[in-house]
């Protein structure tokens, strides 16, 4: 296939705690061909550019928080440009900027402008989406009317696949809707023991807990090919989508693995696939 494989820092964000250097040797190691920073752990911008330079890696994108971005947007982003970042996302959105609440409209505005300041330092937005966003505004999803709002030559879609799937949508499908806007898509595996009865706490709430996901269901993040998800398929829609870069992402490490024997886990996988 035509696309890179990245691994976004999120998922073995202890080890690079404790050694940046270090795990992003490690993860190239892996057989990763790019790395998705979440955070600078202590360094400057010069000092991880160097740190992914020597690793071996590309430096593919970010999530920086947003209000992180609107504090100071041509500072922030012009640091993620010096890193050599091509794609800056927008990683979450709190509730009270969500679909449904006064903020979200205002919120959409600033995202459009965050685009435009990244797009002058050369770089492309993206929103990373999570399942709360296929709540419906009007007739449509909050997600696809955040894509409608704010053109695609300023935002384009990071669509991360576990979330599509517990949002309700079949995710290669998904992927293809966004053909020509999804440079980037988000690898992610899960497990649910039952839709049925899931309870009310949303699942990214769950991470670092050891809550359930409601009742006697167990929702746990898994390594890519060792959950519920079918990623030949995902895999074939971002070819057909134009995707440049799939991530991994395992937001909690699961099945009694470390962070990075779950990251090696989900590389090894996607290799049998010809990733």
């Amino acid at each position: 296939m035509s696309f890179k494989v990245g691994l976004q820092v999120y998922s073995v964000r202890e080890d690079a705690e404790k050694d940046l250097e270090g795990t992003l040797k490690k993860i190239k190691e892996l057989g990763y061909d790019g790395v998705e920073l979440a955070g600078l752990y202590g360094r400057s911008y010069a000092e991880v550019r160097a740190a992914v330079e020597a690793a071996g890696l590309v430096p593919i994108s970010a999530h920086v928080p947003l209000d992180e971005m609107l504090a100071d947007p041509q500072g922030v982003l012009a640091g993620y440009a010096e890193i050599g970042c091509s794609y800056v996302a927008v990683p979450y959105l709190p509730e009270e900027r969500r679909s449904g609440t006064d903020g979200f409209e205002p919120t959409l505005k600033e995202i459009a402008m965050l685009c435009q300041v990244a797009k002058d330092n050369g770089m492309v937005m993206l929103y990373h989406n999570h399942d709360f966003e296929f709540k419906k505004v009007g007739e449509e999803y909050a997600l696809d009317y955040m894509y409608r709002v704010i053109p695609a030559d300023l935002l384009q879609t990071e669509l991360d696949t576990c979330w599509v799937n517990i949002g309700g949508e079949e995710p290669a499908a998904f992927v293809r809707k966004y053909a020509g806007r999804a440079p980037i898509v988000h690898l992610k595996d899960f497990y649910l023991s039952s839709r049925d009865n899931a309870g009310d706490t949303p699942f990214y709430e769950l991470i670092g807990s050891d809550q359930k996901a409601g009742g006697e269901d167990v929702f746990e993040f898994r390594p890519v090919g060792y959950g519920m998800q079918d990623f030949a398929s995902i895999l074939k829609a971002s070819e057909d989508a134009g995707a440049s870069w799939v991530i991994v992402e395992q937001d909690r490490p699961s099945m009694g693995k470390t962070p990075m024997e779950c990251a090696e886990m989900s590389r090894n996988y996607l290799k049998t696939l010809g990733v």
